[in-house]
């Protein structure tokens, strides 16, 4: 669930973030200033729901807002947020989910939140959390490490993260893990053993929906991991924040693949 919202005031920005996040905590959510910067994440990134403040000083208005974003998503759930009723009547006519009177309270956020006009569609459920920055580590949803019995293993989880669920053939792992030896039977088989020792960890933690196996290929599903560099392609504010400049330190190959150009996001 992608949340995103506007306010021109600092003090309605900052409540409606805290209350949002509250409501929410398992939502992406991004708070702008202006409706300039709303509009062109949404043509960038998509969004689920919109909670536009009506009035603004800027010639894009909320509800000229919510047209443009009606324009690129027919789906977009649009909240409107005013202090003043008598906004209302143009607003609703842009069939908006619903609205919020300032000051903002969590019931009444969390009212619109719970009957949307476009009801969402379920989302998967996150398995494991995976930190690339700095040394790539998996952690369990209450932040516990995940504990690999091949450290070879962890390595072609890695690989298949950076593939971001774009599938692998044996071959492929195996020239990633053992560099410029010779691809051979006995290589093979070594490696279909390391991504057996994979899949019996995942097991071990409940997370073995994370990796799709087909004949000699293998792949992730991107949806069901909480990824810091899959948010940080999002423009995840937190995730920005934990860049510094390493991705899979500990793996020679990580410096040379054409991952993400992070220096020019």
């Amino acid at each position: 669930m992608v949340i995103v919202a506007v306010d021109d005031e600092k003090p309605a920005r900052i409540l409606l973030e805290n209350i949002l996040r509250d409501v929410r905590p398992e939502a992406e959510i991004h708070i702008f200033s202006t409706p300039e910067e709303l509009l062109e994440y949404v043509e960038k990134y998509s969004a689920d729901i919109a909670v536009l403040d009506i009035c603004m000083y800027s010639d894009l208005n909320g509800v000229i807002l919510a047209k443009k974003l009606k324009e690129i998503n027919g789906k977009i759930n649009i909240i409107f947020a005013t202090a003043h009723e008598r906004f209302l009547k143009d607003a609703m006519s842009m069939h908006a989910s619903g609205y919020i009177v300032k000051p903002f309270t969590e019931e009444e956020v969390r009212k619109e939140l719970d009957d949307l006009r476009h009801p969402l569609m379920e989302e998967k459920n996150v398995l494991l959390k995976v930190r690339c920055f700095g040394n790539f580590d998996v952690f369990t949803l209450d932040n516990k490490p995940v504990h690999f019995e091949r450290s070879k293993a962890k390595e072609v989880l890695a690989y298949l993260i950076y593939k971001h669920g774009t599938s692998c053939t044996i071959r492929e792992i195996a020239a990633v893990l053992f560099e410029d030896e010779p691809y051979d039977r006995k290589q093979q088989g070594y490696t279909q053993k390391i991504i057996s020792s994979l899949m019996s960890t995942l097991r071990q933690y409940g997370a073995q929906d994370l990796v799709v196996k087909k004949y000699n290929s293998i792949s992730i599903c991107p949806e069901l991991v909480d990824c810091d560099s899959y948010r940080f392609e999002k423009m995840d504010v937190a995730a920005i924040d934990l860049y510094a400049n390493e991705y899979m330190a500990q793996y020679s190959w990580a410096e040379f693949i054409p991952h993400l150009d992070f220096a020019t996001i």
